[in-house]
């Protein structure tokens, strides 16, 4: 069977789908991912054949201040979530499509599997059926539906608990509706028109979740809302770690000692400022004796890390750019996290708890599900202080409760295996002939 696997240039939309190409390259499929240039190496490495998306999709997201400068500049919020989706999402529709189209011309693939955010997906999937392949979407962030509840998406609310609660949410979502869904709305409308097509009836990141002929949910329903989701979504469990990413840290045997190891990480995205989330826990950390802090930069060069702390690296601290997540995870006691979707659904899969402190991309919402589902402590907050961070690790440390719950949301994803459910996808797909190019 043919697969492209098509990917928003960010490391934690790809990887996922990475670890998707490599499971299906040695299950003997043919794979081609499509996405940014930047990352060709790294999909060549899983055995697949690697296409780069054309013009202004062809960027790197792992600085999407580069990409969309004016992000610096603006606070978390409705107007950063709007910008983001206009400059980052909807303008690379086109391009975007354009080298889906013309990859499954050198590429007559049975199913393209895309990120939920690879929306340059989303013309074929209002075209007709009959001219497309099968088009299978992962989650690689939050489920996106609309909520029974009405609370908007991306501002980290959880499920309504009252009357007085959903009327607050409702409330809300006006706001939310005016300054996001409203013109995002009206500039997809434009992007679409070009292909002759009406905009769905659901707000953008809703309706790609409808629209595929299957979701694939990268987590467990323990770590969702509660509600009736769209008859395609399908629940995976958490993706295995992709090996050998990173070699062994110099220091790698500081971790089999008596201290608690700590792991702080601000992912691959939200790490241009390691003063909001790692520099306050090292700060918080520093005096903990029974503590080591191990940080992770995302890629990084450690030398920002030491500006956020003016140089002053605690004893207790280990750094490296990369880590070996494989060989990390088991040793790890704790996480404090900006929310990176993926590296706090690998986390739980190993029982670890969490500390959760972010605010952009959908980072509210993965935290406050973080602390909805009990794995953990949900901060609410962009700039944590040392203090809180302290008090919050110790906790997760110290109280049984969130470890309980960590390792309870574990036993949950250890009963999905994750490459059966989606082989057993594709299989559906695989045998329905030819693929056609998309519309």
């Amino acid at each position: 069977m043919k697969v492209l696997i098509c990917s928003t240039p960010a490391t934690g939309h790809l990887n996922p789908l990475l670890a998707i190409a490599r499971m299906l390259a040695e299950d003997g499929h043919e794979v081609m991912v499509l996405s940014g240039s930047a990352f060709r190496d790294r999909a060549v490495a899983t055995g697949a054949r690697f296409a780069a998306l054309p013009g202004d999709a062809d960027f790197d997201g792992r600085d999407l201040q580069v990409v969309v400068p004016e992000l610096a500049r603006i606070r978390p919020g409705p107007d950063w979530l709007r910008v983001a989706m206009e400059r980052i999402f909807v303008d690379r529709i086109p391009d975007q499509h354009l080298g889906l189209r013309d990859a499954l011309r050198a590429f007559p693939a049975s199913v393209v599997i895309g990120d939920d955010m690879f929306f340059g997906a989303l013309p074929s999937l209002l075209g007709p059926r009959a001219e497309r392949p099968a088009i299978v979407l992962c989650g690689t962030s939050i489920l996106h539906c609309t909520r029974p509840d009405g609370a908007p998406g991306f501002l980290g609310l959880p499920p309504a608990a009252s009357s007085e609660q959903e009327a607050a949410y409702a409330r809300m979502a006006g706001a939310y509706e005016a300054a996001v869904d409203r013109p995002v709305g009206l500039r997809l409308a434009a992007v679409l028109a070009e292909f002759g097509l009406r905009s769905p009836p659901w707000p953008l990141f809703d309706a790609v979740v409808r629209l595929a002929d299957t979701y694939l949910q990268l987590t467990a329903p323990g770590f969702e809302y509660p509600f009736a989701y769209p008859p395609n979504v399908r629940f995976v469990g958490a993706l295995p770690i992709v090996p050998g990413q990173a070699p062994l840290p110099p220091w790698a045997g500081d971790l089999y000692g008596t201290r608690k190891v700590v792991l702080v990480t601000q992912g691959t995205v939200a790490n241009h400022d390691f003063g909001l989330l790692v520099g306050p826990t090292l700060a918080g950390l520093a005096d903990e004796p029974d503590i080591l802090t191990v940080v992770t930069a995302g890629g990084r060069g450690l030398d920002a890390i030491r500006d956020a702390v003016s140089g002053a690296v605690p004893a207790n601290a280990r750094l490296a750019p990369y880590l070996p997540f494989e060989w990390l995870l088991p040793r790890v006691d704790a996480m404090v996290t900006n929310g990176g979707y993926g590296s706090v659904n690998q986390a739980l899969s190993v029982g670890i708890p969490l500390v959760g402190a972010g605010l952009t991309e959908d980072k509210a919402e993965v935290n406050a599900r973080i602390a909805w589902s009990g794995v953990g402590i949900d901060l609410a907050t962009n700039t944590p202080t040392p203090e809180s961070i302290r008090h919050a690790v110790r906790t997760v440390l110290d109280e049984p409760g969130h470890r309980r719950e960590a390792r309870r949301l574990a036993v949950e994803l250890a009963g999905y295996d994750a490459k059966a459910e989606i082989l057993q996808v594709l299989a559906r797909y695989g045998g329905s002939g030819r693929a056609r190019s998309a519309a």
